[in-house]
């Protein structure tokens, strides 16, 4: 797998925020808590360099809750304020303004000696396609001010969202790098619906998720799809025969059948991506710090 995907909104983003970053005092960057690899870009830290930074660890309530204590002190090592939320059910919310202010107050004190009361804090929103860059922006503002949507890329123009008389939020569109380097970023990003079901295979991803929860969350598995015992993997099986043998014993408790009798595993992974999308199958994070050895396409 070697995507090469970079639609012309993405290079017209990376120069929108090379142009607006002067405008603003903050970066936030929102990233997916369950990929906090995956879904971080890394032309972000080469295009934000010394600017203060605000890393939101969204959909917090969809990963693992340890995991996500890991990823918080991991971001703050490296200089970062960091904010867990989940901004479709608001969890995390009401502390965002507060957070900006502390992280950001040695340069309010400065404003205020030079006479500046009263100015608003101006933050800049990053991040990827579809990590809930729009749904956070509303939440903050208690409004739909934003433009937010289920597929990649709604967001296409430059927004200006008043939160309050302390902060302005410019909302950005989603930007992807130009090609995938690691096989597992395309995979986790399409694995939450940040890139296109029609990009890659929905068998394929179907089994890499089941072989990945059989390994790391093998009780989620056999919870979700009443299964007593998981398959046993076999010594000749690699990921996607073994994830296979998952899905089809997954459709084959499920009832989902095609023509002839045999097992519907195609169907079976759109069931399998939807629900995990959803949470519905718990709470659980694909990535840890220690993965970033070795992978080509994130830099944190």
């Amino acid at each position: 797998m070697n995507i090469q995907w970079y639609p012309g909104h993405m290079t017209k983003t990376r120069r929108q925020i090379e142009a607006d970053l002067k405008l603003v005092d903050m970066v936030v960057e929102i990233i997916d808590a369950r990929i906090p690899i995956s879904s971080r870009n890394p032309d972000i830290d080469q295009l934000v360099g010394d600017k203060p930074r605000l890393v939101v660890l969204n959909r917090c309530d969809q990963a693992d809750p340890g995991t996500n204590r890991i990823w918080s002190e991991y971001f703050k090592s490296k200089g970062c304020t960091v904010l867990e939320t989940d901004a479709k059910t608001g969890t995390g919310i009401n502390r965002f303004s507060q957070v900006v202010q502390t992280a950001l107050k040695d340069q309010i004190a400065r404003w205020r000696e030079k006479g500046q009361v009263g100015r608003p804090v101006r933050a800049m929103v990053v991040g990827v396609p579809n990590v809930g860059k729009s749904t956070f922006i509303n939440k903050i503002a208690r409004r739909k001010s934003a433009k937010a949507g289920d597929r990649p890329g709604v967001t296409r123009g430059k927004q200006w969202v008043n939160v309050d008389s302390t902060l302005d939020l410019l909302d950005t569109p989603g930007i992807l790098w130009p090609k995938f380097e690691d096989e597992l970023t395309g995979m986790h990003l399409a694995f939450t619906g940040a890139v296109k079901d029609d990009i890659m295979d929905v068998e394929t991803l179907g089994c890499h998720l089941m072989c990945f929860m059989s390994d790391r969350y093998p009780e989620a598995l056999t919870t979700a799809y009443k299964l007593a015992d998981l398959p046993k993997r076999e010594e000749e099986d690699n990921d996607i025969a073994y994830g296979y043998r998952l899905l089809q014993a997954a459709a084959q408790k499920r009832g989902m059948r095609i023509s002839g009798g045999d097992v519907d595993t195609e169907r079976m992974a759109r069931v399998l991506l939807d629900e995990y999308r959803g949470g519905k199958l718990g709470r659980f994070t694909l990535e840890l710090p220690e993965d970033q050895q070795g992978r080509g396409c994130a830099n944190a």
